[in-house]
């Protein structure tokens, strides 16, 4: 019998795009198209460090003891496959999406199971076409050492494991940008498959309109609050209001932090805002800010 036994490792999912299109146009030459690509990824693999744990239809699962040769790995693979792909008619070619994970595994035998593997593969499937997704596990590992970069997809809803996984997408090819294989010119990012439940990032750009809107807002009305003026700055408010807003928007797009520790805190300060703008003599927002605290630190202490 086999020994059982479990390890720290780094998991590589693979699988095709459009596979069963491609195998209801041309099964033969699909088949024969797969074997080519699996054999070059398996190169890659184990040029990297890494071993095939194994094959299924058409996808694959590797491991690797380093996380950045498994990112460096997945880089090549996908610059390899994009310049084969770019010799083949757009509907016949194959599109890998890969996920990796560093994570705990059951080790039996030659093959792994368990959540570390459950979550690659769940990254592999909200990759795009010719895309790399990585956990924070492994972009905390990587994000210094590879020359590529990184975009925050939000957190992914894996079966057992009860709080999301915050992704990445590898953006690879010119500028930093992540390229289709299929066509290198062209830029994609990719989108989370139907079951995640956060959107991705908003653009950079985005949060800058949006700050640059609430800024024109708040001046707009301090400048009616002035030209009205009956010895009431009534603007204090909606100025608050636009405050926590701009605050809520950067917590949005923010990875550094926990999102819901962040918010609550932000909750916090808009709470003490109100009460120092209607100041009466008593700081009532003793109680609520009591209350928060005690969350912040019940989710604190409950953090993975």
């Amino acid at each position: 019998m086999s020994e059982t036994r479990r390890k720290l490792t780094t998991i590589f999912c693979a699988d095709v795009q459009d596979y069963t299109r491609l195998m209801g146009a041309d099964e033969e030459g699909t088949l024969a198209t797969l074997k080519r690509c699996r054999e070059a990824m398996g190169h890659l693999i184990e040029s990297h460090g890494g071993r095939v744990v194994n094959t299924w239809g058409d996808g694959l699962i590797a491991e690797f003891p380093s996380v950045v040769e498994a990112v460096r790995a997945a880089v090549d693979t996908q610059n390899e496959l994009a310049g084969f792909n770019a010799r083949r008619p757009s509907d016949g070619r194959m599109l890998f999406r890969i996920g990796i994970n560093l994570g705990d595994v059951i080790v039996d035998g030659g093959d792994i199971y368990g959540d570390g593997v459950n979550i690659a593969a769940r990254l592999q499937a909200s990759a795009a076409p010719g895309g790399i997704v990585i956990s924070s596990t492994v972009y905390d590992q990587v994000r210094n050492k590879v020359a590529v970069g990184f975009e925050f997809l939000g957190p992914l809803t894996v079966k057992n494991v009860d709080e999301g996984v915050p992704s990445y997408a590898v953006k690879i090819g010119d500028g930093g940008e992540e390229a289709q294989p299929a066509e290198r010119p062209t830029t994609v990012r990719p989108q989370p498959a139907a079951p995640v439940t956060a959107e991705a990032r908003p653009a950079a750009g985005y949060g800058r309109r949006l700050f640059s809107v609430l800024g024109v807002i708040a001046a707009v009305l301090v400048g009616i609050n002035l030209l009205t003026w009956n010895g009431v700055f009534w603007a204090r408010f909606p100025l608050l209001a636009l405050i926590v807003i701009a605050a809520l928007a950067w917590n949005r797009d923010q990875a550094r932090f926990d999102r819901r520790m962040v918010t609550l805190a932000i909750t916090a300060l808009g709470i003490i805002g109100i009460n120092v703008l209607t100041w009466s003599g008593t700081f009532w927002a003793v109680w609520p800010i009591l209350g928060i605290a005690a969350m912040i630190g019940l989710r604190w202490a409950m953090r993975r």
